[in-house]
């Protein structure tokens, strides 16, 4: 009848929550003890549930019991399956507040709002810098350890990231994935399609702050920042003749085998 009448005479007297049943108020107050009754004779992780027990314990039965009624997979908890079936309704409940962006996970929208706020809770030990994803900081501490673990089938050359292995793949499979909208030509990584397009919309985003020239690659604004700084990084092995740009150097080198 509490149902109804939404009646709930059991009180916490910790945080004056309120519940229908005596036994939700008990479980409730395991929150406060921080008393963890239920323990995986597994791996001795302990809950304050029992149910939550018993959901973790699929992680050592591998007992998936809900499927997907659209492509069969199967899952280890209720909210997962939910979640998954987002994937088939295309339904996005998560609407990020700054923009008109949506996401299947809460998760995905908490990781999203960063790009707004700019908070990067994420720090290497190493060299202090910071980043919004956990997953980038996993990626960045490879440069301090060394690892490389994805690994080409071709010539063996390793990466950090398994998106750079995909990207790197294409030099030996031939494959142009990313096809210009106005000309037609192909390129096998996304950055260089986006380069591409500003031959077309003329757009120059890289501005001198010297000169206030303008170029579509930030490279070409390195290199002409050299013309203000006098800097010559390209060194003549031969005559020691220095150029700012690489392609000076390997013309005046052509003079040299003469």
């Amino acid at each position: 009848m509490r149902v109804h009448t939404r009646d709930k005479p059991f009180q916490c007297s910790e945080c004056l929550k309120c519940f229908t049943q005596k036994g939700s108020l008990v479980t409730h107050m395991l929150m406060h003890t921080g008393k963890k009754p239920f323990q995986c004779s597994e791996c001795l992780k302990c809950f304050t549930q029992k149910s939550n027990l018993v959901t973790h314990m699929r992680v050592h039965t591998g007992d998936k019991i809900f499927q997907c009624s659209e492509c069969l997979k199967c899952f280890t908890q209720r909210g997962s399956l939910v979640t998954h079936m987002r994937v088939h309704t295309g339904d996005k409940p998560f609407q990020c507040s700054k923009c008109p962006r949506c996401f299947i996970e809460k998760g995905n929208l908490v990781k999203h709002m960063r790009v707004h706020s700019g908070d990067k809770p994420f720090h290497c030990s190493e060299c202090l810098k910071y980043f919004a994803r956990k997953s980038s900081l996993v990626t960045h501490m490879q440069i301090h350890t060394g690892t490389k673990a994805f690994q080409c089938s071709e010539c063996l050359k390793c990466f950090n990231q398994k998106g750079s292995l995909v990207t790197h793949m294409r030099v030996h499979t031939g494959d142009k994935t990313f096809q210009c909208s106005e000309c037609l030509k192909r390129f096998t990584q996304k950055g260089s399609l986006v380069t591409h397009m500003r031959v077309h919309t003329g757009d120059k985003p890289f501005q001198c702050s010297k000169c206030l020239k303008c170029f579509t690659q930030k490279g070409n604004l390195v290199t002409h920042m050299r013309v203000h700084t006098g800097d010559k990084p390209f060194q003549c092995s031969k005559c020691l003749k220095c150029f700012t740009q690489k392609g000076s150097l390997v013309t005046h080198a052509s003079t040299h085998r003469r």
